[in-house]
């Protein structure tokens, strides 16, 4: 056997150990297909010092590349929207646009998708492909389509996916758009987070089947989504747990925070809660319901630390402090008041026992997403 196929096996090994990977066909995917043909173009490391993040290059050529790649770790493998890790030497302090997922993550999700022999499954998110790949060794590849924003990444994609003999329906395009070509599907899976599942995917979706999307916003805690579609043509489903995160998609990125508002100016209170809640991942969930499209930011302003919220869009915003011995001050500006509407949510949360995310329920119809969640404890 090749050192590849070792290297596979082993993966595969571990992710079934790891209670990940639960069915005979999907081991059996990733016991076929070869991860590291997809990275073959190199990925990035992160570097961490006491300045912002950087990333590193790291090729196919240097030691280890190849054990590497079959780690059970996500791998960038693009920066700023543009850079490959061919085209650097030294380092980069830029956002990571695109990356190959950790494989514990993407078996998890396709054995939640649930799929049977002969379904159609639309895939949200092409990146390097190894995702489609493991699609296809279980579908066959005419009974799938993946569509991906960036034409280059698709192209490297289509590339390490030909080597493979593998040749699903691909598309460039955008994404949250779908794609009405192919439809109806059976199955529609997204590997890019979105603040609203977009309604074009339940349009193409057969009733009966299921959306499988992680959904946030961005304060970035989010929760992966299993919904079905209904007859009516809306979808209903659950969060199935366990802090599941993703890159947004590219239209849903937010904007960039420009110059701050003054903060010294605006209505000034002692608050009910501290924004140290956000620092749990269930209470920061249920804040972004109320505010879904508000940045988080700390600031060292006055010789204090600052929790700032701000909503670009809507010119609100809410800054915090811990007030000596007497607890949290805020003070807020714009047209709404962002922690009003947090300690509400967080507050009622609360007083329903605070029901865990698993819990959760999520609906979609044509103009509206709603998520709710139980009032009384089971």
């Amino acid at each position: 056997m090749s050192d590849d196929g070792m290297l596979r096996r082993r993966l595969a090994g571990r992710l079934v150990s790891g209670g990940h990977l639960r069915t005979r066909p999907w081991r059996e995917a990733v016991e076929a297909v070869p991860r590291h043909e997809f990275l073959r173009g190199g990925f990035f490391d992160r570097i961490d010092g006491t300045g912002p993040t950087a990333w590193a290059p790291v090729m196919s050529y240097e030691p280890g590349w190849l054990e590497r790649c079959y780690e059970d770790e996500s791998l960038v493998t693009q920066i700023a929207g543009t850079i490959a890790p061919g085209d650097l030497r030294g380092e980069i302090m830029r956002a990571p646009t695109s990356s190959s997922t950790m494989p514990s993550l993407v078996v998890r999700m396709l054995e939640d998708l649930d799929v049977a022999d002969g379904q159609r499954v639309l895939e949200i998110g092409t990146g390097t492909g190894y995702s489609t790949a493991l699609l296809c060794h279980r579908l066959g590849d005419g009974l799938v389509t993946t569509v991906e924003v960036d034409d280059g990444v698709s192209a490297r994609a289509g590339a390490a996916l030909g080597s493979c003999g593998l040749f699903p329906h691909r598309v460039v395009g955008d994404g949250l758009a779908g794609h009405t070509g192919r439809a109806p599907y059976d199955r529609v899976i997204a590997t890019c987070g979105v603040v609203t599942l977009p309604y074009s995917w339940i349009e193409q979706t057969r009733p009966g089947g299921s959306v499988l999307a992680t959904v946030g916003g961005w304060m970035y805690s989010s929760e992966l989504a299993r919904l079905t579609v209904h007859d009516d043509g809306t979808a209903s489903g659950r969060f199935l747990g366990g802090g599941v995160s993703f890159m947004l998609a590219r239209p849903r990125t937010p904007p960039p925070l420009g110059v701050l508002p003054d903060l010294d100016r605006g209505d000034e209170r002692r608050a009910a809660i501290g924004a140290d809640v956000l620092d749990d991942w269930d209470t920061r969930f249920v804040a972004q319901l109320a505010a879904p499209r508000a940045q988080r930011v700390r600031l060292d302003r006055d010789g204090r630390s600052e929790h700032v919220l701000l909503d670009v869009e809507a010119g609100s915003w809410a800054v915090l402090w811990a007030d000596g011995n007497v607890g949290w001050a805020v003070r807020q500006g714009g047209p709404d008041r962002l922690w009003d509407a947090v300690e509400e949510h967080v507050t009622r949360w609360r007083s329903d026992g605070s029901p865990s995310l698993d819990r959760f329920e999520i609906t979609v119809a044509p103009s509206r997403q709603s998520i709710t969640w139980p009032s009384e404890p089971e």
